[in-house]
């Protein structure tokens, strides 16, 4: 396949990609404005820094409109796509190491089902779609 091949699924991955953006810059925004959700929602002590988490929701605001340049440009952001799935597969690794030594409840694993897990599928579909025009744009 050449880098100008149809998109096999375009239409589907176009949808998941403009979803996740906006989902992720919700999520950002929400984050930024009440850093402190997370804690109340698990029931552990209010951050000290609530700044943290609050630059925490920038970051995954950020990868929103990473995610709307997929959207946008399907056959060209595989590498976009490849990092936002890997951010999607280590935050909750990190997560289940806080978990299993019993640093963080079990409860703030919601973070991960809305945010990581529920993507792990599509955006590991796209990125087998999207692979060989990828790869005919490394051989150039």
């Amino acid at each position: 396949m050449n880098p100008e091949s149809p998109l096999p699924r375009r239409r589907f991955h176009r949808t998941v990609f403009a979803l996740a953006g906006v989902y992720n810059i919700g999520w950002g925004m929400y984050a930024a404005l009440d850093p402190q959700w997370l804690f109340r929602f698990a029931g552990m002590p209010p951050l000290n820094h609530p700044q943290i988490f609050a630059c925490l929701g920038m970051v995954i605001g950020l990868y929103g409109v990473l995610y709307l340049e997929v959207a946008r440009r399907p056959e060209h952001n595989w590498v976009a796509a490849a990092i936002g799935l890997a951010g999607k597969v280590l935050g909750p690794m990190g997560l289940a190491v806080l978990i299993l030594r019993g640093e963080w409840p079990l409860a703030t694993i919601v973070m991960c089902v809305t945010n990581d897990f529920i993507w792990w599928i599509p955006f590991g579909l796209y990125l087998r779609d999207a692979w060989p025009n990828f790869r005919g744009t490394l051989r150039r």
